[in-house]
């Protein structure tokens, strides 16, 4: 073993992961290797050195998912907007089909509901449907005026 290291597998473990810790960080950083080496003379200012590197690497982390979560968050506050104006259009809708409907219409539809069956095409009731809602519309809107 050619480790500075000691002989001991933990003390290695831990020299190992140092070690790593350093070039790993150092890629994140920029900075080369050799100038980010572990130095057993000094050990308390090489681990005071490779705790600024880890909280500057922490920090650059941080800074990234930060940024991250805010874009998220813009999208799906937009997301909420659109869908919150698509709802109101769709309770307009409903409010005025369901003004427009007949009683019996309204009852065939609870009844599909209740038993939850889909409702009927128009091709196979279409003598026997009404007219559309939007042309009772118009038929109400062109009637006589007062």
């Amino acid at each position: 073993m050619n480790s500075p290291c000691y002989s001991v597998a933990m003390d290695l473990g831990v020299c190992q992961l140092r070690n790593f810790s350093i070039s790993f960080l150092s890629s994140l950083l920029g900075t080369e290797t050799s100038s980010v080496k572990l130095d057993n003379s000094s050990s308390g200012a090489s681990v005071v050195a490779i705790d600024n590197k880890i909280e500057q690497a922490m920090d650059l982390v941080k800074s990234h998912l930060m940024y991250a979560v805010r874009e998220e968050v813009e999208v799906l506050k937009e997301q909420i907007k659109e869908l919150i104006e698509r709802n109101s259009q769709l309770e307009q809708e409903n409010n005025l089909l369901k003004n427009l409907a007949s009683p019996e219409q309204l009852a065939q539809f609870q009844a599909q509901v209740q038993t939850g069956s889909p409702p009927s095409s128009s091709s196979t009731q279409g003598a026997q449907q009404p007219p559309a809602p939007s042309a009772q519309l118009a038929a109400q809107n062109s009637g006589p005026s007062a």
